[in-house]
């Protein structure tokens, strides 16, 4: 027996040897096993198989029996409704829900020292200064210094303690970022992030709206960006990095003060003011959200909101949850709770934090150098990994069976409530995939956005660590719900966490009914937020008297306590004969389409149908009119009938498929060689249409079609 299995792990020691993967030499691989040495190559794979099932990995176990999530309540404080709560909180029953995990880290000021402790000051931010050069940190201490005498120095130039001072941050993901977070948190001011891809007119709305006196930017772009439209109340900016002397004149010329960053902390070394510590319920951030229609809408949590909130998902990771010794890529816009959430836990844990050089394109490269355990991810971040790696397939016949065969192992695996990256298949497959996100990954959470189930599958397997996924928005301070160890299954975004309670809510006009365990999704726990800042009247379309907040997406209970998010209740509209039209959920449809990059579905309540603007894929469309003879610029096809022809019948297939209704199909579409984008202003920062927008651009092609139809 001893005799196998040393057999067995000398030839799989040679083979993974042997398997060093790479897309380029599967057929190197297939020749060798496939030549003289056939026989050997048979018997170690005999070897292979022996050791994996002496030695195969145990299952994971569920925390609880994955058929029953989450706990129902048929009268939880004192109401009617139908109400669903975490079982990882028994309090939640009686209406109680997480606020923190530690005693000592009640508020985000807290949480950081507690951090600081546990990881026994360690590594705490790091960063590089270029692609050859390899990450160095600052430690906790140095970081809880440094935002002190920052913070001391905020005082110094003028900056009172307490919620009612708002300090602005303009500035890409970095070290400074944090610092001037936990500076402002010293002494209970209150954050305000400036989203990096806004425009000057929305910048120049939250300054004047958060009636900002102090903007922290980052370099002399940005700089500029915020003097182009300055409210009056701006007074002063600190820089990270140097400004050029015209923009310091520029500034002066307009009344603004432009310090070093350096500066203000030497200041505030001196002065050595005592701190203000933040109690839970005290404002430390106004996100402003992006919105699709009007000026954007500050969102007001509290440091009890944001602890409450991260706590409750260290606690549903489960076995899975942070440690100290855990190291996250920082690349998502800290302007969004749901990285600002995630860096905050890993502070909370003693974890550490490495920032990326600021291309996204290069991401990997990042990643490599800094190996990260943990990452927060978005679906597009993952969609354009799983089409890179189906592109790499493609056209190689050997390839494409090799990957079907290894996502099929891992599948089965997962299923059986195995998770790891040492299997065969890891090392001949999907070693490169692992190694591109620097290949030490044990936990990703993915949200902001819905995941294909495919795609969702398809990063399991390939990365061998534990993916879950969430649902939330701003207002809840990111997550709502999260998956659960051990379920492997795509298509919901798991249960309740801890710090909150859901129910669903009757839509009478889209004929969705809590009875039937469908309807508008509404959330109420210590991760809500306070409210719009200076808005009580939007406040209360979204917050009922009851406190429940609305978020709008349609959602519907699974059977084993999961929910679903199925639609959406805004931007409906009524057609002339009384039919009510989803547009975001034709659209979902629509761009399914290989044909259809980018897709606006419209209509009004004094027509009876509906029609649409497409973005063609340029290399589908392209390559389409090449096999057909067709030839012009990408332009010229887009004005072609047979062009239009190919992607209206592939659209309205899709919509066949998907059981859309005849009054739910576009009965014709104009193509728009140019996409949608937040430069010309038809999508938000966070990549959402601007519906009003949309509907202005192309009023003339929409006023066109209706034409033609009547």
């Amino acid at each position: 027996m001893y005799g196998l299995i040393n057999a067995a792990a000398a030839s799989y020691h040679y083979f993974m040897k042997k398997l060093q993967y790479s897309c380029g030499d599967m057929e190197e691989y297939l020749q060798y096993i496939g030549g003289g040495t056939g026989v050997l190559a048979l018997t170690g794979v005999a070897a292979v198989s022996a050791l994996y099932f002496i030695s195969r990995p145990t299952p994971q176990r569920p925390l609880f029996p994955l058929d029953a999530q989450s706990k129902l309540e048929l009268e939880l404080l004192n109401g009617p409704d139908v109400i669903r709560v975490s079982k990882f909180y028994k309090d939640a029953r009686q209406g109680k829900f997480v606020s923190y995990l530690h005693p000592d880290a009640t508020t985000l000021f807290e949480s950081f020292r507690r951090g600081a402790k546990i990881s026994n000051n360690g590594p705490c931010l790091g960063w590089r200064d270029s692609y050859s050069k390899p990450y160095q940190w600052l430690t906790y201490n140095e970081a809880l210094l440094r935002a002190r005498n920052l913070g001391s120095g905020f005082l110094e130039v003028g900056l009172k303690p307490g919620t009612n001072t708002m300090i602005g941050i303009y500035a890409i993901n970095c070290p400074e970022w944090i610092l001037v977070e936990q500076a402002a948190y010293c002494y209970s001011m209150v954050i305000v992030p400036l989203y990096d891809t806004l425009g000057a007119d929305a910048c120049s709305f939250i300054i004047k709206h958060a009636e900002i006196k102090v903007i922290l930017v980052e370099d002399d772009a940005k700089c500029n960006s915020i003097l182009e439209k300055s409210p009056r109340c701006l007074k002063t900016l600190i820089v990270f990095k140097d400004v050029r002397p015209a923009t310091k004149q520029r500034a002066k010329n307009m009344g603004v003060e432009i310090l070093k960053l350096h500066d203000v902390e030497m200041l505030g070394s001196k002065a050595n003011n005592p701190e203000v510590p933040p109690s839970p319920s005290d404002l430390c951030t106004i996100c402003y959200t992006s919105g699709t229609t009007g000026q954007p809408k500050g969102v007001m949590l509290t440091h009890e909101n944001v602890v409450a909130s991260m706590s409750a998902v260290v606690l549903q990771f489960g076995d899975h949850r942070l440690r100290s010794d855990d190291v996250m890529l920082s690349f998502l816009p800290l302007a969004h709770m749901m990285e600002r959430c995630c860096e905050s836990a890993m502070y909370m844990q003693g974890g550490s934090v490495g920032f990326f050089l600021g291309d996204v394109r290069r991401l990997s490269d990042d990643m490599k150098a800094l190996k990260p355990t943990v990452t927060p991810a978005v679906p597009r971040l993952l969609n354009r990994i799983y089409d890179k790696v189906q592109s790499d397939i493609s056209g190689n016949p050997i390839k494409k069976l090799l990957f079907n065969m290894g996502i099929s192992s891992k599948e089965a695996e997962l299923k059986r409530g195995i998770v790891r990256r040492n299997s065969f298949w890891d090392m001949l497959v999907f070693r490169k995939v692992q190694e591109g996100m620097g290949g030490k990954l044990r936990l990703m959470l993915v949200g902001s956005a819905p995941l294909a189930e495919n795609v969702l599958t398809f990063i399991r397997c390939a990365m061998g660590c534990v993916v879950v996924e969430g649902y939330g928005q701003t207002e809840c301070c990111a997550p709502v719900t999260l998956t659960i160890q051990g379920d492997h299954v795509p298509g919901h975004v798991g249960p309740p966490l801890a710090c909150c309670c859901i129910k669903l809510c009757d839509v009478p006009e889209m004929e969705y009914w809590s009875r039937n365990n469908q309807g508008e999704v509404c959330v109420k726990g210590t991760n809500v937020f306070k409210g719009y800042f200076k808005d009580p009247a939007k406040t209360e379309e979204v917050v009922d008297e009851q406190g429940w907040h609305h978020t709008g997406d349609i959602g519907m209970w699974l059977p084993n306590g999961t929910l679903k998010i199925i639609d959406r209740r805004k931007h409906i509209f009524k057609l002339s004969q009384g039919e009510y039209i989803v547009p975001e959920k034709i659209e979902n449809i629509y761009i399914r389409s290989q044909y259809v990059a980018q897709v606006f579905v419209y209509g009004e309540s004094l027509k009876s149908c509906i029609v649409a603007v497409v973005v063609p894929d340029v290399d589908v469309i392209k390559c389409w009119a090449q096999e057909n003879g067709i030839t012009g610029t990408f332009s010229i096809l887009c004005n072609h009938p047979e062009v239009k022809q190919l992607i209206i019948d592939d659209m309205i297939a899709w919509g066949k498929e998907s059981g859309l209704k005849s009054f739910e199909q576009v009965k014709d579409i104009y193509l728009h060689p140019d996409p949608f984008s937040v430069q010309n202003g038809l999508l938000t920062p966070t990549l959402k249409s601007k519906r009003p927008q949309l509907k202005a651009y192309f009023k003339p092609q929409l006023d066109d079609m209706y034409s033609r139809l009547t």
